[in-house]
């Protein structure tokens, strides 16, 4: 599990998270939800490391994270951030890429490791782009080379910072499907998202940030009936049986 306790964090002196205390789970989805600026990436960062956290603490498996090397907390945690550049390399090298904390020196793939990108390259759907430069596939098949990489680094957590921004909505739902299908083979996922509706239909529970703190975190059924996502965006979501979740409208 991870678990953050009362967690701040920030960019200089301005404090963007305050008091955080949340928790990540083996086997779950959760969504991070929130208004823009709420803190959602400064959140995924902090906990990664990338941004070192002003207060609190932050407990990977029961171990303080910032006690662990950045090669330890790579080993637990897979980390995509959002706006990645396109790198100048194949499916299959950009997959690799997830063993380099599994590594020692010289630093060479093993025939293992080959094998392991090769598992999460089949799992995810572009085996048959394994040769193809990443810059001539398709926004979709990209996010699911990223994807790949984390599966081939073999971390017990992953966390996406909008995963599915530029996709469209057929790719986005098969993206979804995809941690879905990682949560439920015991990976603690964890995604900040801004579609709602598609937040509520795939995840166990959903973490809603509002100026810097969290306004609630629970199950989307629970969240729904409690009120909040109207009071934080001004929409109204409602379960649509086994189609999901979707926004009642009209909106008043």
């Amino acid at each position: 599990m991870i678990e953050l306790q009362d967690l701040c964090a920030g960019y200089g002196k301005r404090q963007i998270l305050h008091g955080i205390s949340l928790s990540i789970h083996s086997g779950e989805l959760l969504s991070v939800i929130g208004p823009n600026g709420s803190g959602k990436s400064t959140l995924l960062k902090a906990i990664v490391g990338i941004l070192p956290p002003e207060a609190g603490t932050v407990l990977l498996d029961s171990a303080r994270a910032n006690a662990l090397s950045r090669t330890e907390v790579a080993r637990k945690i897979a980390y995509l951030a959002q706006g990645k550049s396109t790198p100048d390399m194949t499916a299959e090298q950009m997959v690799l890429h997830g063993r380099f904390p599994h590594l020692h020196y010289p630093r060479r793939y093993s025939a293992r490791d080959r094998e392991i990108a090769a598992a999460a390259m089949e799992q995810t759907g572009i085996s048959a782009f394994a040769d193809r430069p990443m810059a001539s596939l398709s926004g979709g098949m990209r996010q699911n080379a990223y994807i790949a990489m984390a599966l081939a680094q073999d971390a017990d957590y992953i966390l996406l910072d909008e995963p599915t921004t530029y996709l469209d909505i057929a790719h986005q739902l098969e993206l979804m499907k995809m941690l879905r299908r990682l949560a439920d083979g015991g990976k603690g996922v964890a995604a900040v998202l801004h579609d709602l509706p598609l937040a509520f239909t795939f995840s166990d529970r959903v973490a809603v940030l509002a100026d810097g703190g969290i306004a609630a975190c629970d199950t989307p059924a629970a969240l729904c009936e409690s009120g909040v996502v109207k009071k934080i965006f001004g929409v109204e979501l409602v379960g649509d049986g086994d189609a999901g979740y979707r926004y009642r409208y009209p909106l008043d």
